[in-house]
C-alpha cells in the first residue's frame, strides 16, 4: 500500500515511470525501422522489456553476455545504431518500470548506500561536457541525407559516440538498485555475463582463423576481429574488449571450487590467450600482461586451500599458456615483423597524435572540444595526406525518381590509398565461375570502378573474383553496363568453419566519382545474389568498409587524446579523476579483503593502459562496457556492500 506524506518518493515514482515509457517508445520506434526484421524485432523488444520488468536481476548478466553478439551492421547497413541499443533500451524500459513499482509499493526509495558525492560530481561534469560536445558536434557536422544510415562525417556520428555515456547514465540507478538488493548476486551476474560474452568472442576467433588462415598459421598478415564489426574502419574494439574481460577469467579460476567449472574456466583461459595473441596487437600484449601482473600483486596476500587437483591443474594451465605464447612468437613471422617495426610505428603514432592536437585551434576547442564524433571528418579535412580513401553517400530520390542512388568517390588527391573504401554487401558464396555484375551508372568525369566477390570475414580477403570497368564521362543520362568477374573458384569452407562472402564496389582513381543504381550480381544459373539492388530502402543491407591497412583518419589511437580533442580539457580531467578516485576506492576495498576488488582494478587498469595506444570511446559497445565496470566498481566498494562472494570465505589476508 502506498504511504502518504511522501511527495519526494511520488516524484521518484513519476520519474521512473516516465523513463520507462520514453525508453519503451524510443526502442519500439527504432525496432520498427530495423532494415532486416522490422516486424519481428518490435515484438521481441516489447517481450524483452516485459521480461526485464518481471525478472529484474536478469539484465546485468544478459546485457554483458549478449554484448558481443548484438551488432549486425554488415547485414543491416546501420552505423549510428545497432541491435545493442535495442537490448539496452529494453533494459531501461523494464528496469525503470520495476524500480518505479518497487518505490510505489514501498512508499520509499529502495535501500542503498549513501551517494558518493565525489563520483557523482565528477560523473556530472563528464556528462555535462559530453552533452555540450554532442550539441557542438551535431551543429558543425555536414548535413547528411541518408537518415538512419548516416556515416562518420554526418551528424548522427555525434550521437553514435555519445551513446555509451547516455547508456551508462541511464543504467547507473538500476545498477545501484541491484547492488543494494544483493551485492553478491550482482557481482556474480556481472562477472558471469562477461565470461559468457568472452566465450562467444573467443569461439568466434577460433572459427575466423579456421575459416580464413588456419589455427596455426602465424605468418599470414591477418589480425582477428571476431564479432566487432565496428572495425570495418580499423580501430581497437577487440583489443579493448579482451583487455577488459581477461581479468574475469582469472576471477573464475580463483573463486571456483568445482573441478568441472574450474576446467571450463581453464579452457576459456586458453581460448582467451589464443584470441589475445592472434590480434597481433602489441598494446593487447602489454595491457593484458600488465593487468595480470598487477592482479598477482594484489592477490599476493591471499591464500587458497591447497587442493591437489588445483595445484596440478594450475601447473598444466601455466605450461599450456606458455606454449601458446611460444607458438605465436616462434612459429610465425608476423609478430616478429611487427615487433621489429615498433620504433617506426611509434614515430608514426607520435606524428598522428601531433596532427590530432593541431585540430584544437581556439580556446573554445580546448575547453569544449571540437565536438563528439567530429574527429574523423576534421582530421581528414585538416591533413590532406591522411584523407579518407573514398566516399560512399546515399542520394535520395529527386526529380520524380522512385528510388535513390549511391554515389561512390575516390580520394580527393592521388595518395597511395585509391580503391581502399568500398561499398559492400554480404552474399552467399557459390563455387561457380563467371559471376556477372550489372549496374546503371553516370559520371561527370572518367571513373574506374572495381568490383570484387571475396571470401572475407571483415578486413582481409582470402580469395577474390574481380573485374574492372572504366566509365567514360558523359551527360547526366544513365547508362547500363556489365562486367564479368574473373578469378579462382570461391570456397565455401567446411561445415564447422564456413566462410562468408562479400561483394564490394570501389572507385580506383582519385578526384573522380560515379553514381550507381540497380546493381546486380548473378552467377551462371542466373540467380540474383544482391538485396536492395535499387537502393529503394536507402543503404539497408549495404555497408561501407575500408580495405587494406589504412585507417588513419578514423581513430586518434589514444583514449585520453580522443577525450581532449572531442570533449575538451575539463572532460578529460573529470574522466581521469573519476577513474583515479574509483581505483583508489577499489585499492582500499582490496586491502579490506573484498574479493572482487582486485579483479576490477586489473580490468580497469588494463583498459586504461591499452587506451594509451588505442581509441576506446569511438566503439559504443566496448566504451559502454568500460563505463559499466567503472560504475559497478564505484558502487560495490561502498561501506554497506563489503560482503564477500559465496565460496570465498577461505580467502584471508596472510
Amino acid at each position: 500500500m502506498r504511504h502518504s506524506g511522501r511527495p519526494q518518493f511520488e516524484s521518484a515514482v513519476g520519474v521512473s515511470a516516465l523513463a520507462a515509457l520514453v525508453a519503451l517508445i524510443a526502442g519500439f520506434m527504432l525496432a520498427c525501422q530495423h532494415p532486416v526484421a522490422p516486424v519481428a524485432l518490435p515484438l521481441a523488444f516489447v517481450l524483452w522489456s516485459v521480461l526485464i520488468a518481471w525478472k529484474p536481476g536478469l539484465w546485468l548478466f544478459a546485457l554483458t553476455a549478449a554484448l558481443p553478439l548484438s551488432n549486425f551492421s554488415p547485414w543491416t547497413g546501420w552505423i549510428a545504431f545497432e541491435e545493442f541499443d535495442l537490448l539496452l533500451w529494453g533494459v531501461v524500459a523494464g528496469g525503470y518500470a520495476r524500480l518505479g513499482l518497487a518505490r510505489w509499493t514501498a512508499g520509499a526509495a529502495p535501500p542503498g548506500a549513501r551517494t558518493d558525492l565525489v563520483c557523482l560530481g565528477l560523473a556530472g561534469v563528464l556528462g555535462a561536457f559530453g552533452i555540450a560536445a554532442l550539441v557542438r558536434g551535431m551543429l558543425v557536422a555536414s548535413s547528411g541525407a541518408s537518415g538512419l544510415f548516416e556515416s562518420y562525417a554526418d551528424p548522427l556520428n555525434s550521437w553514435r559516440v555519445f551513446k555509451p555515456l547516455l547508456h551508462a547514465a541511464l543504467i547507473w540507478p538500476l545498477l545501484r538498485w541491484e547492488i543494494s538488493r544483493n551485492a553478491e548476486s550482482a557481482t556474480r551476474c556481472l562477472a558471469s555475463g562477461i565470461l559468457v560474452g568472452l566465450t562467444l568472442v573467443t569461439l568466434a576467433v577460433v572459427w575466423e582463423r579456421l575459416a580464413y588462415t588456419g589455427l596455426w598459421d602465424f605468418s599470414a598478415r591477418y589480425r582477428t576481429t571476431a564479432l566487432f564489426w565496428e572495425m570495418h574502419v580499423g580501430g581497437a574494439a577487440i583489443d579493448v574488449y579482451l583487455v577488459l574481460a581477461t581479468p574475469f577469467v582469472a576471477w573464475a579460476l580463483w573463486t571456483t571450487r568445482s573441478p568441472l567449472l574450474w576446467a571450463l574456466a581453464a579452457v576459456l583461459a586458453l581460448l582467451t590467450g589464443y584470441a589475445c595473441l592472434t590480434t597481433f596487437s602489441r598494446g593487447v600484449y602489454g595491457a593484458v600482461a600488465g593487468s595480470l601482473l598487477l592482479l598477482a600483486l594484489l592477490l599476493r596476500g591471499r591464500r587458497l586451500p591447497r587442493i591437489r587437483w588445483r595445484v596440478v591443474g594450475g601447473f598444466a594451465l601455466a605450461v599450456a599458456l606458455t606454449l601458446e605464447v611460444a607458438a605465436v612468437l616462434g612459429l610465425g613471422s608476423f609478430m616478429r615483423e611487427r615487433m621489429a617495426a615498433s620504433d617506426h610505428d611509434m614515430d608514426g603514432r607520435l606524428k598522428h597524435w601531433e596532427n590530432g592536437l593541431a585540430l584544437l585551434q581556439s580556446p573554445s576547442d580546448w575547453m569544449l572540444g571540437i565536438g563528439l564524433g567530429r574527429l574523423p571528418a576534421a582530421y581528414a579535412q585538416a591533413h590532406p595526406g591522411s584523407q579518407f580513401p573514398g566516399e560512399v553517400a546515399f542520394i535520395p530520390p529527386a526529380g520524380g525518381q522512385p528510388t535513390g542512388t549511391v554515389r561512390m568517390a575516390g580520394p580527393k588527391s592521388p595518395p597511395r590509398f585509391v580503391g581502399q573504401m568500398a561499398l559492400t554487401q554480404r552474399v552467399a558464396l557459390r563455387p561457380v565461375p563467371g559471376h556477372v555484375v550489372g549496374f546503371d551508372v553516370r559520371a561527370q568525369a572518367e571513373a574506374v570502378l572495381y568490383f570484387q566477390l571475396c571470401e572475407v570475414h571483415l578486413l582481409f580477403p582470402r580469395n577474390c573474383q574481380s573485374g574492372v570497368m572504366r566509365v567514360s564521362p558523359g551527360s547526366a543520362a544513365w547508362r547500363h553496363a556489365a562486367v564479368r568477374l574473373n578469378g579462382p573458384l570461391l570456397d565455401v569452407g567446411s561445415f564447422w568453419a564456413p566462410r562468408m562472402g562479400v561483394f564490394s564496389v570501389s572507385v580506383l582513381n582519385h578526384a573522380s566519382a560515379a553514381e550507381l543504381d540497380n546493381l546486380s550480381l548473378v552467377g551462371p544459373d542466373g540467380v540474383e545474389l544482391l538485396a536492395n539492388r535499387d537502393f529503394s530502402e536507402g543503404l539497408a543491407r549495404w555497408f561501407p568498409a575500408a580495405q587494406g591497412y589504412y585507417f588513419v583518419p578514423w581513430h586518434i589511437d589514444n583514449l585520453f587524446l580522443e577525450l581532449l580533442i572531442e570533449r575538451g580539457v575539463v572532460a578529460l580531467l573529470a574522466f581521469a579523476l573519476f577513474m583515479g578516485w574509483t581505483l583508489w576506492r577499489l585499492v582500499g576495498a582490496a586491502g579490506r579483503g573484498v574479493p572482487i576488488a582486485p579483479f576490477l582494478i586489473a580490468s580497469l587498469c588494463g583498459g586504461l593502459c591499452v587506451g594509451l595506444v588505442s581509441s576506446v570511446l569511438d566503439v559504443p559497445r566496448v566504451a559502454f562496457l568500460m563505463f559499466l565496470i567503472a560504475l559497478f566498481s564505484a558502487e560495490v566498494v561502498r561501506d554497506p556492500l563489503r560482503s564477500a562472494l559465496p565460496g570465498s570465505g577461505d580467502e584471508r589476508p596472510a
